[in-house]
């Protein structure tokens, strides 16, 4: 499986929001630091919004702010809510063509299978796990002291 831009957009803002001390920043921020659209981020920056995981504030000092805490975050769940299609396969899409050996193929329960094993793995997992290591996030995403 791959994860479209939009949800890989939506976990590296988490993980800068996340990464600051204050859990503020704008994304502005966002796309400097990692060298991304700014506007696909505020799409993105919607998207959290609207799930809940992020706050956000217009005018000159507005800006994104986790609303939540990073322990609760789940990754697996941001993953289902930011997915469109979880099709590994052309037969498994609803629209897609029909399989001549749709009726006797084992492989689209095997890629299901695969499937929730992906997803049960990224169930075990937080925002607050992916920055433990803050101290050398920071740095790399060009949060620094001033930041603190």
């Amino acid at each position: 499986m791959r994860m479209t831009l939009h949800t890989d957009y939506a976990l590296r803002m988490l993980i800068y929001a996340a990464a600051r001390p204050d859990g503020a920043c704008t994304v502005n921020d966002v796309a400097e630091a990692y060298g991304l659209s700014r506007n696909h981020l505020l799409k993105v920056a919607q998207t959290l919004r609207d799930l809940g995981l992020v706050e956000t504030t217009r005018g000159r000092t507005g800006g994104i702010r986790l609303a939540k805490a990073p322990g609760e975050i789940a990754i697996g769940a941001l993953i289902r809510a930011t997915e469109e299609e979880f099709s590994l396969a052309e037969c498994m899409q609803a629209q897609g063509r029909p399989c001549a050996i749709s009726p006797a193929c084992r492989l689209k329960g095997m890629l299901h299978e695969a499937l929730g094993a992906f997803l049960a793995v990224l169930d075990k997992y937080t925002l607050a796990d992916i920055v433990r290591n803050r101290a050398t996030l920071g740095p790399l995403l060009g949060i620094g002291a001033a930041a603190a």
